[in-house]
């Protein structure tokens, strides 16, 4: 017996807002896999910022390797997270934002907004333009301008963003890799491999040495965070993962060749061809997202959290910010010789400025999205991307050169951001997987569970950062 479902599953769909999908056939999975490995790694080069580079080895270096199990903590429960938000993309072509809009036109516009002023201050730009300073000398402003505008040009001239955006990503990974390996070789030594057991035998949560908020902030933004989690959904179907076959690619303006899409995307019925279809796509991406995201970014963490252990632990000179980076490179002179240090800062330069090049992407794909899905079903999805891309560029170009510090109001709202919006849609992803997709492939199980365990964790978060960031308001 054929059930309704399967003959129309796009009723599941509400279509006050944008209309349903189409009706097609899930898309054969590929038979030669490695072709589509890219979006994990994507998302572990944009994730691979100043928490990796900064956050977890200064926490390392005021109470050792004790914290790095939150790390991997953290990211599976990204993982789960992320396999939620890919779910719904490769089942209808569509961005889990839209299926956040299908519930309320605006849920969309309040991600936008979000993810963009939690980056207006270009903060991985600048902690760019810090480290070639450290390397080749300069002004850190000059520089941070250079580096926007590169990021702005490769975004907006290459024929397929995406592909642009992988292959600098893919060239990260690999220099992060070459940092490990020589790090390994030449930096961490006997006593710090000797104590790498204690990441398992001596865990622990070390608030009254660093503060709560910074330990949670470190364990529940491990990897990525916030927007970027979001944009997922994005690079796989610009990737052609599933349904995501059927819709075109973002492309540069003046250097691609536009294709339209319309606002709703496509669902397939539920036959057995297809759900056999469906559980090879489920597989390849699962596989994908745990050999790329999560292994990359816990073997980066636990390299670099290394590297401070053998160089600073203990000396009592590192601080929370960019600066740690100084003192890290100029204790690895003194333990490899000065070629080290200025290699550290060469890589770390490289891998923050593809940081920057991910956020800005990532900030401008998913207000471009809501905008063409939701408000503009007419204009080209392109031109809305990159007139977004030079305005958050151009934005952060104006601050940089004018020499403003951040703004306190700006500050407050990037580290209240990321909490609130995963808060958010780690229970909007609950209602989309469950109720418009066939019943065949919704969400259930333990991969329920682990929402609702982020809802948990996102939701202190959020509470947590929010409290301290009035206090520093108020001054409490």
């Amino acid at each position: 017996m054929v059930s309704s479902e399967s003959i129309d599953p796009a009723r599941a769909f509400p279509d006050k807002h944008i209309p349903r999908p189409q009706v097609r056939d899930l898309p054969e999975p590929p038979t030669r896999q490695w072709r589509l490995i890219g979006p994990g790694i994507v998302a572990a080069g944009v994730g691979l910022a100043s928490g990796e580079f900064i956050l977890f080895p200064y926490i390392t270096s005021q109470v050792g390797l004790t914290f790095v199990w939150a790390a991997l903590l953290g990211l599976l429960t990204q993982y789960f997270l992320n396999m939620e938000i890919e779910r719904y993309t490769l089942a209808t072509g569509e961005t889990a934002v839209t299926g956040f809009s299908r519930l309320w036109k605006h849920w969309g516009l309040v991600f936008a907004v979000m993810a963009y002023f939690a980056n207006l201050w270009p903060a991985w730009a600048t902690s760019s333009a810090t480290l070639f300073t450290y390397a080749f000398g300069g002004d850190v402003a000059v520089v941070s301008a250079v580096i926007l505008v590169a990021v702005a040009l490769i975004l907006t001239l290459a024929p397929a963003v995406y592909n642009a955006l992988e292959r600098a990503q893919m060239v990260k990974v690999a220099a992060i890799l070459l940092l490990i390996v020589v790090g390994s070789l030449f930096v961490i030594g006997a006593g710090t491999w000797r104590s790498v057991p204690t990441i398992v035998t001596e865990p622990r949560f070390p608030a009254a040495e660093l503060g709560f908020a910074v330990l949670m902030g470190a364990l529940a933004f491990a990897g990525a965070g916030g927007g970027q989690n979001l944009v997922q959904s994005n690079w796989i179907r610009d990737k052609g993962f599933g349904m995501g076959r059927y819709v075109p690619k973002i492309v540069s303006p003046l250097t691609g060749e536009a294709e339209a899409r319309g606002q709703a995307g496509f669902i397939f019925p539920a036959t057995d061809e297809n759900l056999s279809r469906w559980k090879v796509w489920w597989r390849f991406a699962n596989k994908e997202q745990a050999l790329t995201f999560v292994a990359i970014t816990f073997l980066s963490i636990t390299f670099m959290s290394l590297l401070a252990h053998a160089t600073v632990f203990g000396s009592g000179e590192a601080s929370n910010d960019v600066s740690f980076l100084r003192i890290e490179g100029e204790a690895m002179m003194a333990a490899a010789g000065g070629w080290f240090g200025y290699f550290f800062w060469i890589v770390g330069a490289f891998s923050l400025f593809a940081a920057a090049l991910g956020i800005v992407d990532y900030t401008s794909r998913l207000a471009a999205d809501v905008l063409k899905t939701t408000y503009f079903p007419q204009a080209s999805e392109s031109k809305i991307y990159a007139a977004l891309v030079w305005g958050l560029v151009v934005i952060g170009i104006v601050v940089v050169i004018a020499g403003l510090g951040q703004p306190l109001l700006l500050a407050t709202i990037s580290a209240c951001t990321g909490g609130v919006m995963m808060f958010i849609y780690s229970g909007l992803l609950i209602a989309i997987n469950r109720t418009m997709l066939p019943e065949a492939i919704r969400v259930r199980g333990y991969r329920l569970v682990a929402l609702v365990w982020s809802i948990l964790l996102f939701g202190v978060l959020a509470v947590l950062t929010v409290h301290q960031q009035l206090d520093k308001v108020f001054g409490s």
